[in-house]
């Protein structure tokens, strides 16, 4: 959150928080470069799951995950690419990591709520967040 003054403050919002931003932003470009450079594996993979228009789903996956990633990339309209990242995480987090009994999905899981910290930091952080 945003410091009322002082030397840390300034080098918060100068330095920290722009790489706080480019650092989550990039799982979520390199992500959606993935899905769109195998397209027709995303689209069977949601499919798999049981995802309804799994193209349809799998094109907005990608458009949110590359929106919302040059969003916090960028530092435009920060609140707003980080809430439309975290709705798409949270449901992406729910329908294909919460199965417990496996090792590997528990820790994406906690991976997942781990950038959902980092989201609504950054959320709270932008003074213009309505």
């Amino acid at each position: 959150m945003r410091n009322n003054g002082g030397a840390s403050a300034d080098f918060w919002t100068g330095f920290m928080e722009p790489l706080a931003r480019v650092l989550i932003a990039l799982i979520f470009l390199a992500s959606g470069a993935g899905k769109i450079c195998n397209f027709g594996a995303t689209r069977a993979y949601l499919a798999g799951y049981g995802v309804p228009a799994a193209s349809a789903a799998a094109a907005l996956a990608v458009s949110v995950e590359f929106l919302g990633g040059l969003s916090l990339l960028a530092g435009v309209k920060t609140a707003w690419g980080a809430k439309a990242l975290l709705i798409f995480l949270v449901a992406a987090t729910l329908t294909f990591h919460a199965r417990f009994s496996e090792t590997f999905q528990t820790l994406m899981f906690l991976k997942n709520m781990s950038i959902l910290g980092g989201l609504l930091y950054v959320i709270a952080a932008d003074g213009d967040s309505p």
